[in-house]
């Protein structure tokens, strides 16, 4: 048997609300974390391709909506007949981007995300202390015709499970695994900053919960 731990993310998961994908807000169903999941030994492995894998984020606020992309830093996964029986992956939260700014502006809001910014540093993903997240399969199901991926998201220290629609598609030598777009809550994982569900003075000048998030993994047979 093959065990595959989570060395990832992320972005784990979220005691959110147990409301599921297929609502409006497409929120992934979240709770607490479980065992990972183990693959058969028939099960073939494949390694991620780093260079063509990545997460790509969108926040909102009042005045505005920012984007991003996320890196991958490595990652397995165990399937069979496109199956994912077992998986994990690292994302490097050092490499947060920001897509819809230039110049300083695209500087400092990075900055700010990784916590690189004096006295800011735990304003959300403070990556001198935690410089990666990590996603470890649980499990995997079919929902109305929808294949499910359930993992543990490990953000920040802190790890939820996860659960979000996914399409797989294996060929002979690769699998490709992407996500339809959803959310999850960050405040689950203790990104507080500029919460109004956390601090109920901010009036106006607060940013959404919910981060929404696509993942794209293209990982080559091992």
């Amino acid at each position: 048997m093959k065990k595959t731990f989570l060395n990832v993310f992320m972005i784990a998961a979220i005691g959110m609300a147990t409301v599921g994908c297929k609502n409006d807000n497409r929120e992934a169903k979240t709770e607490e974390a479980r065992e990972a999941a183990t693959a058969n030994a028939e099960a073939v492995e494949y390694r991620v391709d780093t260079s063509s894998s990545v997460i790509e984020w969108e926040g909102k606020k009042p005045t505005g909506t920012h984007t991003g992309t996320i890196d991958i830093a490595e990652g397995s996964f165990y399937a069979n007949d496109s199956i994912v029986e077992s998986g994990t992956f690292v994302i490097d939260m050092n490499s947060i981007t920001v897509t819809d700014l230039e110049g300083e502006e695209k500087e400092n809001l990075e900055a700010h995300l990784k916590g690189t910014v004096e006295g800011k540093e735990g304003d959300f993903f403070n990556v001198n202390e935690y410089p990666d997240a990590r996603f470890e399969v649980t499990g995997i199901s079919e929902e109305n015709g929808q294949t499910m991926l359930q993992g543990n998201l490990t953000m920040r220290g802190e790890t939820k499970n996860v659960e979000f629609p996914v399409n797989i598609n294996q060929q002979e030598e690769g699998l490709e695994l992407t996500s339809e777009t959803f959310t999850i809550d960050r405040t689950k994982w203790n990104v507080n900053y500029g919460s109004k569900s956390v601090f109920d003075s901010l009036g106006d000048n607060f940013i959404n919960d919910e981060i929404t998030l696509t993942i794209k993994v293209k990982a080559n047979r091992a």
